[in-house]
């Protein structure tokens, strides 16, 4: 009965660990900003082994941001010097520049 349990454990701690590992950004703060405002990312899953950098991204091009810190559930940083607009932010993971469905405005 031992050996049941040991095997239903194994193999659902897999499809678990599976989902919980991807980054996800569920918003920003503030999402009205100036060129090097302190701008923090929410999310889950955003350590520097899930997320390696954050973009302001236009439709043509991803302006890299510094970043200040990173946790799990947040990554601060530095807005780069864009144009006034309306930009999407981006995370970088692995290779991959991953647009993400969160706007903020950044203004003059």
């Amino acid at each position: 009965m031992g050996l049941v349990v040991m095997g239903v454990a194994v193999a659902w701690m897999p499809a678990g660990a599976g989902a919980q590992g991807s980054p996800r950004v569920t918003g920003v703060e503030p999402v009205t900003v100036k060129v090097g405002a302190s701008l923090t990312v929410k999310g889950e899953n955003l350590t520097k082994d899930n997320v390696a950098g954050v973009f302001v991204s236009n439709s043509s091009d991803d302006f890299p941001a510094k970043i200040v810190s990173q946790a799990a559930a947040k990554i601060v940083v530095e807005v780069p010097k864009v144009k006034a607009g309306d930009y999407n932010i981006s995370i970088q993971v692995k290779s991959d520049i991953l647009i993400q469905p969160i706007r903020l405005t950044v203004q003059e």
